[in-house]
């Protein structure tokens, strides 16, 4: 399946973070992971793109803002996520 691009803002010591990276891999989904803890300038980009939200995991499909971790799960259990990471 071709998928599109995912990024994910995370910092190292978040749980839910680690669940949604645990997710997108069990899909076979490759993502691509800014830490903030690590790159902490890139925080006020985080909350730009996510339209104010200052927690982690912030979790992009695409173009597409999805949420954090309860976001992606909801889609996952609504058996929406296959349809929204489809390119």
């Amino acid at each position: 399946m071709l998928v599109k691009q995912v990024e994910i803002y995370t910092s190292p010591l978040c749980g839910f973070c680690h669940a949604a990276k645990r997710l997108l891999t069990s899909k076979g989904v490759e993502f691509s992971e800014v830490d903030i803890a690590v790159q902490p300038e890139r925080c006020a980009e985080m909350m730009q793109r996510a339209n104010g939200g200052r927690t982690v995991p912030q979790i992009f499909i695409g173009d597409e803002h999805v949420g954090g971790c309860d976001d992606l799960f909801a889609l996952e259990h609504a058996g929406k996520l296959d349809g929204v990471l489809a390119a």
